[in-house]
């Protein structure tokens, strides 16, 4: 009987494999043609795919336009509030300017160490070997340019003209080491600080702000601007802020360097700035000879 059992295991084993050997081959044959099974199971899947896959879609579409919704509301939202203030700022900026006009008129002030007229120019030429000295510029005189007008660009007070001739200019640069080239400054701080630009430290890549008062109180990040007194510059233009205060040599006053706010190595498009105050040339050289 033992033996009767463990050859009919043996037989089914090998029928078995018979039947599994038939199936791969089969499978394995390069049919054309599928049985009805499978195409009982193929169609049923389809169909299946087809019945739940648009309503899936549908509803995930949904749940992506909420969302989407969602967002365009809160964009709008932080929009309107960004216009309330800016609208509002705007209001603040129109009534400074009335009464400014107003005080003007009271005061029978028509001109202002501030205001300028813009000219546009493109940068032509940069001599490597005076890269921290002067730039070209394609406007001359016959497009207003004159010698000593401010040239800026968007970020900052780049230098001022140095020649000017019909079709063409040179700009000596802020970072210029010819000790004529100063600027008078003022730290903009509770208490307005005045010094004047003097020299170029390379090490630092900053402008060395001089004559500081020593009482004065002054610190990093403080931002430096054109004061407009020296008779060239129109005063707030934005020169650099202050990286590192220092008594001078003697210790009577203090020495802020001064990081440009535009960057002289990347120079390419720039305003040359007319301003309507114009300086009396007699006492910025009488100034002169006394220094």
């Amino acid at each position: 009987m033992p033996q009767f059992f463990l050859n009919k295991r043996l037989i089914i084993l090998l029928v078995s494999i018979i039947i599994l050997v038939a199936l791969i081959g089969f499978s394995l044959n390069g049919r054309k043609t599928v049985t009805w099974p499978e195409q009982f199971v193929k169609d049923t899947v389809g169909l299946g795919q087809t019945v739940f896959h648009q309503p899936a879609q549908y509803v995930a579409g949904f749940f992506q336009s909420v969302s989407d919704l969602k967002r365009t509301y809160e964009e709008n939202e932080l929009l309107k509030s960004k216009l309330d203030r800016y609208m509002q700022l705007e209001a603040k900026v129109k009534a400074l300017e009335d009464e400014n006009k107003k005080l003007n008129d009271i005061l029978g002030k028509q001109d202002s160490l501030r205001k300028y007229e813009p000219i546009q120019a493109t940068v032509i030429a940069r001599n490597p070997d005076r890269w921290h000295e002067v730039i070209a510029l394609d406007r001359g005189k016959v497009h207003g340019v004159e010698e000593d007008m401010a040239v800026i660009t968007a970020q900052g007070l780049i230098g001022k003209i140095k020649h000017a001739s019909q079709f063409t200019s040179t700009v000596q640069l802020v970072s210029s080491l010819d000790r004529t080239n100063r600027i008078s400054a003022v730290i903009q701080a509770d208490t307005p600080v005045f010094g004047l630009i003097e020299g170029y430290d390379e090490k630092k890549g900053a402008l060395m702000l001089k004559r500081i008062p020593n009482e004065a109180k002054i610190k990093e990040k403080q931002l430096v601007l054109s004061s407009g007194l020296g008779g060239v510059f129109p005063s707030e233009l934005i020169i650099g802020e202050i990286i590192e205060v220092e008594p001078d040599e003697y210790g009577l006053t203090q020495i802020a360097y001064v990081k440009p706010s535009a960057n002289l190595y990347d120079l390419d498009h720039v305003m040359i700035v007319k301003r309507s105050m114009i300086a009396d040339k007699n006492f910025d050289k009488e100034e002169e000879e006394e220094k």
